[in-house]
């Protein structure tokens, strides 16, 4: 009796090992779907806003009270238009003084060149005239620049944006009186994500729109990116608005800028969100081989997960290669699998 319990444990032990080493050998069945071309990402938008290409703070260089302030706030003016003027007095009568002098010296050094011709004066008086002739000649030519120096004249075409001194203040040379803002086109600054950032050399062309000018793109000029991202994890372009005629949004409006890709680099891919999962901080998927019946781990780069349970895909796979869907997490690589067929129309769910 006790010699038949011990052969049939040993037979049930026999059994259990086989029935074990065959569920280790036995294949996985695995879910898989065909990598599909998404589309031709062609564009991608941000909001940005216009900026200002420059704002220039206007300053006098000499010293002295406002005697005249043409500029007004919001208006127009053409560049070299009279802004705002300093009192000339103090300076009309300096330059009056030094151009009296300047006669005087003149004509005594035609006199000493005269004599000097003749030998009746040294050569030492004579080089002291001359040089005497240089200096005055160059205090009159300073004195001349700060009379026109109280006129402030407009750099370039533009708008007054600010006056920040009225007529009989006095101010001090390098002070600014005046802010205004450049008439040339003004500047988009938009911020991207590090995802588009690396793929800034497939970046073709740019254009602008505002919700004030329905129906009208402005073309963009790309001035740079940062190289280094903000608080935020944003990358800054800026872009010069291109000139053109008619109208152009003007700095503070809010645009909205089209980043165009290059043609042959825009085909992207959507596969099944299922199918992905990270590994060593990278996103992955199991591709599986029909030749061979085996799984292996290959990297992607993700740029958008769609709505309706679709990743894109930008590089790392190729259209019509197979990649698992169900059961990803519980595979290894080279491992050999099943590929169950797909439901039918009829077998909703494959629960038949």
């Amino acid at each position: 009796m006790k010699k038949s319990m011990i052969i049939a444990s040993c037979l049930l032990l026999l059994a259990g090992c086989r029935e074990s080493r065959q569920a280790e050998t036995a294949e996985r069945s695995i879910k898989a779907d065909t990598v599909r071309v998404y589309g031709h990402a062609g564009s991608i938008n941000f909001p940005g806003k216009v900026m200002a290409s420059s704002d220039i703070n206007l300053a006098f260089r000499v010293n002295g009270p406002i005697g005249m302030m043409n500029a007004r706030v919001g208006a127009r003016v053409k560049k070299g238009e009279l802004l705002a003027q300093i009192d000339p007095r103090d300076y009309e009568l300096q330059l009056a003084a030094t151009e009296a002098e300047y006669n005087r010296i003149k004509a005594e050094v035609g006199r000493i060149t005269e004599l000097h011709e003749k030998g009746s004066v040294t050569p030492n008086d004579y080089d002291k005239a001359r040089y005497g002739y240089q200096q005055i000649a160059a205090k009159l030519d300073a004195h001349r620049n700060a009379l026109n120096d109280t006129r402030l004249l407009a750099p370039a075409d533009g708008y007054i944006q600010k006056r920040l001194f009225e007529p009989g203040e006095t101010v001090s040379a390098g002070m600014p009186v005046i802010s205004m803002i450049a008439a040339a086109s003004g500047e988009v600054e938009i911020n991207i994500p590090s995802a588009d950032y690396i793929r800034r050399d497939q970046f073709a062309d740019y254009s602008c729109r505002a919700d004030l000018f329905p129906g009208v793109n402005f073309p963009l000029e790309l001035i740079g990116i940062t190289p280094k991202a903000n608080a935020n994890q944003l990358y800054t372009m800026r872009f010069r608005m291109k000139g053109g005629a008619g109208e152009i949004p003007g700095p503070g409006m809010s645009v909205m800028v089209t980043v165009q890709f290059r043609n042959e680099e825009t085909e992207t891919l959507s596969i099944p969100l299922s199918s992905v999962f990270q590994s060593d901080n990278s996103a992955t998927v199991w591709i599986y081989d029909p030749a061979s019946e085996t799984v292996s781990a290959r990297s992607i780069t993700v740029t958008e997960i769609l709505t309706d349970g679709k990743a894109v895909v930008s590089s790392g796979l190729e259209e019509g290669e197979w990649v698992v869907t169900a059961g990803i997490h519980s595979l290894k690589e080279g491992q050999k699998v099943k590929l169950l067929p797909p439901a039918t129309a009829t077998n909703v769910g494959g629960l038949l």
